[in-house]
């Protein structure tokens, strides 16, 4: 169930929905915005109470707008699904998103990614990833105390919140739910979704063809049940006839078995 929440009663303040940015500066940037988002959507959906959100503004101070990020993808457990203009966190039970992604390109520059850093440290975010898709560099963060620390070894890494693995053995970066099942892009989905319609459609396809053989069997085995009941009726009237002609044989006086 999607809801709407209620806006911000704070008189005198405005919150804006949007920071003039751009969502991605390219397409790679954007796919793997999507591709996150999607999947870790997917992998909650049944989850009422985990927001997912991408390019969202969050505002973790009331009365102080100018205190704000806008995370390519982030996590608020403890928090119910729902259309949001912003995530504002006193509307918000307080509740920080717990887990935040960023994907760089070109133009991100280091102190913009040293002030996201601080950001999230100084308002409770506890797990921080950074994916560089040009470098193929991931970087992780986990909170251990009031500090954001770096995590030794990405590949192989699973999150502790979320539960999905990380895996920078091939040519990318690959992301696998807690099932196993790797991330998926929506195209990817369709065609898989394709795929299975295709293969039900010829097992369909060859349930029929079988009930078909099956029940010409069936008819095959009846049409022979009913020529050997006919040649068993004709015996048996060939037999009777033999019959009947021995005894009006043997009432001429004629022995018929000589």
């Amino acid at each position: 169930m999607v809801t709407q929440l209620p806006a911000s009663q704070t008189s005198g303040l405005l919150y804006p929905s949007s920071d003039g940015q751009s969502m991605a500066d390219n397409t790679k940037q954007f796919r793997w915005i999507v591709v996150i988002q999607q999947n870790l959507e997917w992998l909650f959906a049944h989850q009422e109470t985990v927001f997912v959100a991408g390019d969202l503004l969050w505002y973790p101070v009331e009365g102080d707008p100018k205190s704000r990020m806008a995370p390519d993808v982030m996590v608020a457990f403890g928090r119910p699904k729902g259309d949001r203009g912003s995530y504002q966190q006193w509307l918000e039970a307080s509740i920080p998103p717990q887990v935040v992604f960023e994907i760089l390109s070109p133009g991100n520059r280091v102190t913009k990614m040293l002030e996201k850093l601080r950001f999230y440290e100084r308002y409770g975010v506890e797990e921080y990833y950074i994916y560089d898709p040009d470098d193929i560099e991931l970087t992780g963060l986990t909170r251990s105390g009031e500090e954001l620390a770096v995590v030794n070894q990405m590949s192989g890494w699973v999150s502790p919140r979320l539960g999905i693995r990380f895996d920078l053995s091939g040519d990318e970066l690959q992301l696998y739910h807690p099932n196993g099942a790797p991330f998926l892009s929506y195209v990817e989905i369709a065609q898989h979704a394709e795929q299975e319609r295709q293969r039900a459609e010829q097992e369909r396809q060859r349930t029929e063809q079988e009930r078909q053989r099956t029940e010409q069997e069936r008819q095959r085995a009846e049409q022979a049940e009913q020529l050997a009941s006919q040649e068993r009726d004709r015996a048996d009237q060939a037999e009777q006839r033999a019959a009947q002609l021995a005894s009006q044989l043997r009432a001429m006086g004629i022995n018929p078995d000589e």
